[in-house]
């Protein structure tokens, strides 16, 4: 029987999905210990202080204390999944520079720092609204993704953002459209979506969707993710977001089982570096 790690979320960084977010970690655990492997859980709150033997790690964390951590066991040769530097490559300031310089469809962006908070103005966009997003992890309060509709505005959540502390801001246009929310977990069929919202449903190509979420996934370093995406007028689908290891909330059985599968297929392929004896 072979052990190994998996790494919870802190709860701070699964505002109104905690419950969400321990269960499908809880199911992919229950699914691989019917494949006889057992999983070591940590809390990613612990990481600093806790020492990990297992050589095969799977990790929900999305601080930037523990990817940092597990940046540094990766280093060692651990195989985790997500890899703590997709994780890393899914902080805003970070994915709003990646994806549109690998060719996805992305709205315009700005990654500003706090100490130069009116180096971007909401009248640069010449538009009715703008997005403001706090750069590194998705969310933590409500008011880290707000949308803005003036200048005042803009001004009063960066003034929120420096009192909390949050150094890089992103400031991104808005896409009119029906906006879509999608899971998908590598190598596996699963692809499911749902409309968030828009009454219009603008016909579009699930395989261009599909094929948009597998590549900006592949660019960002990711494994297990989810997304969201902007269907306009005219049927082009734009990538507004994607997420390291979402909750798979409307599919958390046949998701936390093709996660599991995921990790089942990893270990076999590293077993000779671990001497795992994996039996399938």
């Amino acid at each position: 029987m072979i052990t190994i790690a998996g790494i919870k979320r802190h709860s701070l960084y699964s505002p109104n999905h905690i419950s969400n977010d321990a269960l499908i970690f809880k199911k992919t655990v229950k699914k691989l210990n019917e494949s006889d492997i057992m999983v070591n859980v940590y809390e990613e709150a612990d990481l600093d202080t806790t020492e990990i033997k297992e050589s095969f790690i799977f990790s929900m964390a999305q601080g930037i204390e523990g990817t940092k951590k597990l940046s540094e066991l990766e280093e060692t040769g651990k195989t985790i999944i997500n890899s703590p530097k997709g994780s890393i490559n899914s902080y805003r300031y970070n994915m709003v520079e990646i994806l549109p310089q690998k060719g996805i469809p992305f709205p315009k962006s700005y990654v500003v720092s706090i100490d130069e908070k009116d180096k971007i103005k909401f009248g640069d966009f010449n538009t009715r609204k703008i997005w403001i997003k706090r750069g590194d992890v998705h969310a933590v309060h409500r008011e880290d993704v707000t949308l803005v509709y003036s200048e005042d505005e803009r001004k009063n959540i960066f003034s929120e953002f420096e009192k909390r502390g949050i150094k890089q801001v992103v400031l991104q246009q808005h896409l009119d459209g029906d906006v879509i929310k999608f899971y998908s977990v590598t190598g596996s069929p699963l692809f499911h979506w749902y409309y968030l919202n828009g009454n219009n449903h603008t016909p579009f190509s699930e395989k261009e969707l599909n094929d948009l979420a597998v590549k900006s996934a592949k660019e960002l370093g990711l494994d297990i993710y989810g997304g969201d995406a902007v269907i306009s007028a005219d049927g082009s689908i734009s990538i507004i977001d994607i997420n390291d290891w979402p909750s798979f909330a409307p599919i958390r059985e046949e998701a936390g089982n093709q996660i599991a599968n995921l990790i089942s297929q990893k270990l076999i392929t590293t077993e000779s570096v671990y001497n795992l004896n994996f039996e399938k």
